[in-house]
C-alpha cells in the first residue's frame, strides 16, 4: 500500500456503505481497488467496520427514547 497515490477521487464517503454491503458490485469493487492502494481510505474503513461491529452488540434498551 502506498501513502496517497493520488490517482482519482478518495472513498471515504461510499465506506460506510461498503461496510454494510449495501454499494453494486461495481462500485464496491471501486472502493475495494482503492483500499488496496489508498492508507488514508484503508485507516478509515477500519474505523468504519469497527463502529459497525460495535453497532451489532447494542441492544434496544440501550439507546435512549
Amino acid at each position: 500500500m502506498t501513502a496517497d497515490p493520488g490517482e482519482g477521487p478518495h472513498v471515504r464517503h461510499e465506506l460506510g456503505a461498503y461496510v454494510l454491503d449495501a454499494l453494486t458490485a461495481d462500485e464496491a469493487r471501486t472502493v475495494s481497488r482503492h483500499l488496496r492502494s489508498c492508507d488514508r481510505c484503508a485507516a478509515d474503513y477500519v474505523e468504519a467496520a469497527e463502529a459497525v461491529s460495535l453497532l451489532a452488540l447494542l441492544r434496544e434498551e440501550d439507546l435512549p427514547e
